[in-house]
């Protein structure tokens, strides 16, 4: 039976946290945008600190000025020490002090649920890293992560080959978890065919395991910021508790109904965004006692 204190000190209540590491896209459909309308359409609380911001719009990225590594720091920190995190995706990241600034962070404040997006090339072509940049991500970065998010053309660039065919997913994605990270998903929407197939591989023993996920390609000029989208789409599902590979498969069918949805919208003269409103859920509510709490 509730009592009198009971009515007037509710139990505390909380919403499932979200944090975006990663550059603004000025355009909206990219980036920390397109990072906080996805984790507020599944129904999160969205937290933002900007690596770089961009000018850009769905023809292209026309300058990028970057946020110095101890400012990303204070904006980790402030949102850290007094919201909370209970997952975290990490996208754009240009320069070496920018990867050391993320990594101190993730220890510094234990982030759980780090999901990394290397965002090397945008999709229109556009390269946003340096390459000193790319060692660095590696080697502090894909060891903090709980999932590592490459396309078909980053992941060639990390791995210094060329990747064409869907048959080369499974060692693709061998060789990336033998570089450090416990679980890859590898991204195969470049290759060629009426059939897109992704590959979830996670490290275990005594061997990784893979998961496939395939569908039909969904025929769309709107693919801008699609990467974006499904990594903080999964950071989402993993905020609300939902396992590795619930959350990706989850993230993977909430973002191809987004892809559907904005097939036939025209924003802008390139290539437009997703629909990232398409079913937008209530926020979620969680007891303060929830892990992250």
């Amino acid at each position: 039976m509730s009592t009198l204190n009971d009515l007037a000190h509710p139990p505390l209540r909380r919403y499932a946290r979200v944090l975006s590491i990663a550059g603004s896209d000025s355009g909206g459909g990219a980036g920390i945008q397109a990072d906080l309308k996805t984790v507020a359409a599944l129904g999160c609380y969205g937290m933002t600190a900007i690596t770089a911001l961009t000018a850009q719009n769905t023809l292209g990225v026309r300058a990028i000025h970057p946020v110095p590594a101890a400012f990303l720091k204070e904006q980790i920190a402030t949102v850290a020490e007094d919201i909370g995190v209970d997952a975290v995706k990490i996208g754009m990241l240009h320069a070496p002090d920018i990867v050391e600034a993320v990594a101190w962070a993730i220890d510094t404040y234990r982030l759980p649920n780090v999901v990394l997006d290397p965002v090397m090339v945008a999709t229109s072509g556009d390269t946003l890293i340096e390459p000193p940049t790319v060692q660095r991500l590696v080697a502090e970065l894909f060891p903090r992560a709980t999932l590592v998010t490459p396309n078909l053309d980053e992941a060639a660039l990390l791995l210094g080959r060329p990747l064409s065919a869907e048959d080369e997913l499974e060692a693709a994605a061998a060789d990336l978890l033998q570089m450090g990270a416990p679980a890859v998903l590898l991204k195969g929407g470049h290759l060629v065919g009426d059939r897109i197939t992704d590959l979830l591989a996670v490290r275990g023993e005594p061997a990784a395991f893979w998961i496939r996920l395939t569908g039909e390609r969904i025929r769309s000029d709107n693919v801008h910021g699609t990467g974006c989208t499904l990594s903080s789409a999964i950071a989402a599902y993993l905020a609300l508790g939902q396992t590795l590979e619930e959350a990706v498969q989850s993230a993977h069918a909430w973002v191809r109904g987004a892809l559907a949805a904005g097939a036939h919208v025209r924003t802008g003269q390139g290539s437009g965004p997703l629909n990232h409103g398409y079913a937008p859920v209530p926020m979620h509510v969680l007891d303060a006692s929830s892990p992250g709490s």
